[in-house]
């Protein structure tokens, strides 16, 4: 009989996610951060962005604000979460932790390549929800998958709201 190969991947837990999104924008950096770092306005232009609340708003830089999200992709649930910016770095990152139906954090990296702005989108977050817990072992990839069609809805968003280019959208998984 053959034994599977051992793998991390193998062996974790399916509730949890290291979700990595990168977007690439023909575009200036700092139009693609203030956006992105505008989280009252998501639903105008990120379809999945349900409903966004200000529940408390922080520092002068930002940190410290408090956010009731509603997420919901093309699947039928949606997620509610609360959302704590607890870095931001202008230009360069922004980082917040979430509880709720997901807990953990993420994090979006800005960089300018030339003409090119990239956001580098990472969640590391585990679900909560005790029917998606118990369906995870099977519906992980269909998940992720709905969590990767809500980052390329998103990303064609803001190229709409913002006049510019999407120049690609990339997915993976992010190194433990």
């Amino acid at each position: 009989m053959r034994r599977r190969p051992a793998s991390a991947d193998f062996f974790s837990d399916p509730a949890e996610y290291r979700l990595l999104t990168v977007w690439r924008f023909a575009a200036p950096i700092d139009s693609i951060y203030a956006a992105v770092c505008d989280p009252l306005r998501w639903p105008q232009w990120w379809p999945d962005a349900r409903r966004i609340e200000e529940l408390q708003p922080g520092a002068a830089d930002g940190v410290g604000q408090r956010l009731h999200c509603v997420w919901q992709g093309r699947l039928p649930y949606a997620l509610s979460f609360e959302l704590l910016t607890t870095r931001m770095q202008p230009r360069v990152a922004v980082e917040g932790s979430v509880s709720g139906e997901l807990e953990g954090m993420g994090r979006c990296v800005f960089a300018q390549e030339g003409a090119v702005a990239i956001v580098r989108h990472e969640w590391r977050v585990r679900t909560t929800p005790r029917w998606m817990n118990l369906i995870s072992p099977v519906a992980h990839a269909l998940f992720k998958r709905n969590h990767a069609q809500a980052m390329r809805r998103g990303g064609e968003g803001l190229a709409r709201h913002l006049g510019v280019r999407l120049l690609g959208v990339e997915h993976g998984d992010l190194a433990e």
